[in-house]
């Protein structure tokens, strides 16, 4: 997995007007998307090869896993990259110049003039890219899929390394051998679904049944990196808080003085008649059963100087264990911190330090979709940009939970199983948009039932938008693998991620029952739909685009009601963050 990378735009110009850097910011959004969790940090250099040599082996030397430059690649005499990139490196990787060379030449025969190189020094691996954003795009969208299992190759992880390695096999198997599904036979396809239609509670049942047998897999990582993440388990202090009696008031006292952070001799407590100074914060001395504050005494005796009080008169009568918080005053010995299932926030990563917990194992979900890529410069005819795969990747991370990008699979049989078992070799939830109406291409469901044996709990669904949504479980290298199919519509993709996978995810780690439902008032008529609807809403304005914070659930029309009209209130679940200043 790729951790921290480094981008290093090289350009003169840049320096003076970062405004005019285009390449840079197209690279770090590239990356962005390619590693979601990734530390990436930007830099912008000047045509210098000293300055360059030094940069680069200052973050090889502080373990970056990346480094990307662009700009400095051509034939001008300031054009140094590949120079101070070779004095670096201690090894080549000339195959990754040479594959972005052939993809560039697809584009302009001008790309044979780019020196663009690559290598690793140590575990670092560096990689030239050309200075225009143009071109950028073009080379980073051949040379991003094998980024990740470069770094995995470098740092050992044999894990990693073997899981790549048996999903390639998995899909060199997979697409050189036919899919069990024939798709020759236009004429004889399903002219109706042969999936019953399923009401939405029936659905959460079945859902709900058989992801109750699935065990999330648990990784530990260390405390700063678990923003965001979902804990697998419930997490207990470690250590009370505070650890010892501590004083709550400053007062003064005469044996000696005891700041926050000392420690008084334990081997020598307080006696009747004595007292200490003690600071707020500090421990109470061993002997002392109560704090008294300054203001109640009265200074009897000092030293000549003045720099010591020998003796006080305490003014006030104190109680027994007065201003003193008892150890685990605020948080107890194994006192649950973070119950299963909560999305960790920053407060929380403080009370989690200070308890003790500096390593927390959070539950990690992974899942595929098939897309199309957006990244590509021309848009091809008859095509559209994926809008799915990155929304739906950021969904499942809003609500804490990670996943892995398994690409685009095409509307053939052997390809469709090819991509599928790719997914399957690493992941135990697979999340898949498009492929399950009733197009003749639509062969997600019986690519699952015939190449993989799988059993679909349940193709249709009465509900808008999602009709055609299916559940499917299959066994895969001895594990039970857990299909969502959804529809490629975005606005259906993404309600039915909301209904469906999270609130599966949900329910699976964090111990928790359905979504909260609020009360909301229409601002305007609502035609119904023969079926239930759940329209996507932000504050108080019903929306058909992204920011939703609820979703309405609107009733199946009927024969007598068909509209519903403004300032009738409705059902919502509430499925993303409320904005209260909005209206």
């Amino acid at each position: 997995m790729v951790k921290a990378v480094v981008i290093i735009t090289v350009s003169d110009t840049c320096c003076k007007d970062h405004a005019k850097d285009q390449s840079g910011p197209a690279l770090f959004q590239l990356v962005k998307e390619k590693f979601p969790d990734a530390d990436i940090h930007t830099i912008i250099l000047p045509d210098e090869k000293d300055l360059i040599e030094k940069k680069l082996k200052y973050f090889c030397d502080t373990k970056i896993d990346l480094i990307l430059t662009t700009g400095g690649t051509g034939l001008s005499s300031r054009d140094v990259t590949p120079e101070a990139t070779k004095a670096v490196i201690q090894r080549e990787i000339p195959a990754i110049s040479t594959a972005m060379t052939i993809e560039s030449l697809k584009k302009t025969p001008m790309a044979m003039l780019s020196r663009a190189i690559a290598g690793i020094r140590d575990s670092t691996l560096i990689v030239n890219f050309p200075g225009s954003k143009k071109a950028v795009i073009e080379c980073a969208e051949v040379v991003m899929p094998v980024l990740s299992h470069a770094q995995s190759l470098l740092a050992n992880n044999l894990n990693e390394v073997s899981r790549v390695h048996d999903a390639m096999k998995a899909e060199h198997r997979c697409s050189h051998k036919m899919s069990k599904v024939d798709v020759s036979k236009v004429a004889l396809r399903h002219r109706e679904s042969p999936y019953p239609m399923l009401e939405m509670s029936e659905a959460f049942q079945i859902v709900d049944a058989v992801m109750s047998q699935w065990k999330e897999c648990v990784e530990v990582l260390p405390l700063e990196q678990c923003i965001g993440k979902v804990a697998a388990q419930d997490i207990r202090a470690k250590e009370p808080m505070p650890p010892f009696p501590a004083s709550i008031k400053d007062v003064r006292k005469v044996r000696s003085a005891l700041t926050a952070g000392d420690e008084y001799p334990q081997d020598s407590p307080l006696v009747a008649g004595e007292c200490a100074r003690v600071n707020t914060g500090a421990p109470v001395p061993p002997g002392a059963d109560c704090v008294v504050q300054v203001e109640d005494t009265r200074l009897i005796k000092a030293s000549e100087d003045y720099q010591t009080e020998l003796e006080v008169e305490v003014l006030v009568a104190p109680a027994a264990h007065q201003d003193v918080r008892p150890v685990g005053f605020d948080i107890p010995l194994g006192t649950i911190l973070l119950e299963k299932g909560d999305v960790i926030d920053a407060a929380q990563i403080g009370i989690l330090a200070g308890a003790g917990c500096l390593e927390i194992p959070v539950a990690i979900l992974s899942t595929g979709n098939e897309l199309q890529e957006p990244s590509e410069v021309t848009l091809h005819p008859s095509h559209i940009r994926d809008s799915n795969r990155l929304m739906l990747r950021s969904l499942l991370r809003e609500h804490g939970y990670a996943s892995v990008d398994s690409g685009i699979a095409r509307d053939e049989p052997g390809a469709l199983a090819a991509a599928i078992a790719t997914a399957l070799s690493s992941v135990d939830v697979l999340v898949c948009t498009g492929g399950v109406s009733m197009g003749e291409r639509d062969l997600l469901k019986p690519v699952l039932q015939h190449d993989f044996g799988a059993s679909i709990h349940f193709g249709r669904v009465r509900m808008k938008p999602g009709k055609p949504s299916t559940f499917a479980t299959c066994t895969y290298k001895g594990r039970t693998k857990y299909i969502f199919a959804l529809p490629g519509n975005p606005v259906s993709a993404y309600v039915c991620c909301v209904l469906f996978v999270v609130r599966a995810l949900r329910r699976c780690t964090r111990d928790t029952s359905e979504y909260a439902r609020m009360r909301v008032r229409l601002a305007g008529d609502v035609t119904l739909d023969p079926r239930p609807e759940y329209a996507r809403a932000c504050s108080s304005r019903l929306l058909s685009v992204c920011g939703a914070s609820v979703l309405l659930e609107l009733p199946a029309a009927t024969d007598t009601v068909k509209v519903l009209a403004a300032d009738s209130t409705v059902s919502a679940l509430i499925v993303g963050r409320i904005d209260l200043t909005r209206s």
